[in-house]
């Protein structure tokens, strides 16, 4: 890239940023994938949108972030453009659409209490999964033949509704939970069957926390992207939205590097498994290095 262009800097500290995250987003996004396959506590039905949600992190680290680089160095290449053109979104999409579903699926197993386990089997969230990345790899190529505009237009639409969607969803969660925490108080003396029915609860309660930062820190990395798309729709492209954009794709795609922190943090089994899973890495290096 030329010095004399005006997002040079910009370029360079995004190319850095992006390097750095993509690195983490690979490894992390593997080790996550190797502990939830072994963890046998979680729900097979939140497993699986987590492990669809890990790989479409990885995907981002390997594919996504390099094309991002390699656009940024060379901005007159229309190779990487292309390419970048059709993998963020499907990536993105895949993503975002998971954090929709494991939303629901929360939702569903606060609500539903004991009809959850017969109403969403695991059939049905593998069934749903594969129609979420059906419908993603689909999403490209059909933006591709539409407008600018257009295109804009819908992806506004679309996450403005699904982000409406999350907000009430998790405040329902949290007013339900507020309400068991109540119950439960008034409670307290139980007999064996309901303490074993709200220890069941419990637990789902706080899975539902859990992925609630999952929302949360999707959020906060997606939205400026959001916002920015709809300041190009309304505003004539000039040099500073194109600025923001690139800040805000980097930050969207961290996204990808903090999800396995945040399964980590939040959700005990899956902190444990990490934690005998490198144990054993750095034994095995000790004994080879010996």
């Amino acid at each position: 890239m030329n010095e004399a262009h005006p997002l040079y800097s910009s370029f360079i500290v995004n190319c850095v940023f992006n390097a750095f995250s993509a690195y983490t987003a690979i490894m992390l996004n593997i080790l996550s994938i190797h502990v939830m396959r072994k963890t046998s506590s979680l729900p097979k039905s939140l497993k699986t949108l987590l492990l669809s949600l890990a790989v479409s992190d990885l995907g981002v680290g390997l594919l996504a972030q390099p094309l991002f680089i390699a656009f940024m160095v060379n901005p007159t290449n229309s190779a990487p453009r292309t390419a970048l053109n059709i993998i963020a979104p499907l990536l993105g999409n895949a993503s975002f659409f998971t954090v929709v579903a494991i939303s629901v699926d929360r939702f569903l197993a606060i609500h539903l209490h004991l009809r959850y386990q017969e109403l969403v089997t695991h059939k049905r969230v593998v069934i749903a999964v594969i129609l979420i990345w059906v419908l993603c790899v689909s999403f490209p190529f059909i933006f591709i033949v539409s407008s600018r505009e257009i295109t804009n237009i819908i992806i506004i639409i679309i996450f403005g509704l699904c982000f409406i969607i999350i907000a009430v969803i998790y405040c329902s969660i949290y007013f339900t939970v507020k309400h068991h925490r109540n119950q439960i108080q008034v409670h307290h003396v139980q007999v064996a069957q309901n303490v074993q029915n709200s220890e069941s609860a419990a637990r789902q309660r706080k899975s539902a926390v859990s992925t609630f930062y999952v929302f949360l820190v999707f959020l906060v990395c997606n939205f400026p992207e959001y916002c920015v798309t709809i300041a190009r729709l309304i505003f004539v492209p000039s040099t500073a939205l194109t600025g923001l954009l690139v800040y805000s794709v980097s930050l969207m795609f961290l996204n990808s590097s903090l999800n396995p922190v945040i399964y980590c943090w939040k959700m005990k089994h899956i902190r444990h498994a990490m934690i005998d899973v490198l144990r054993n890495i750095f034994r095995k290096q000790n004994q080879a290095n010996l």
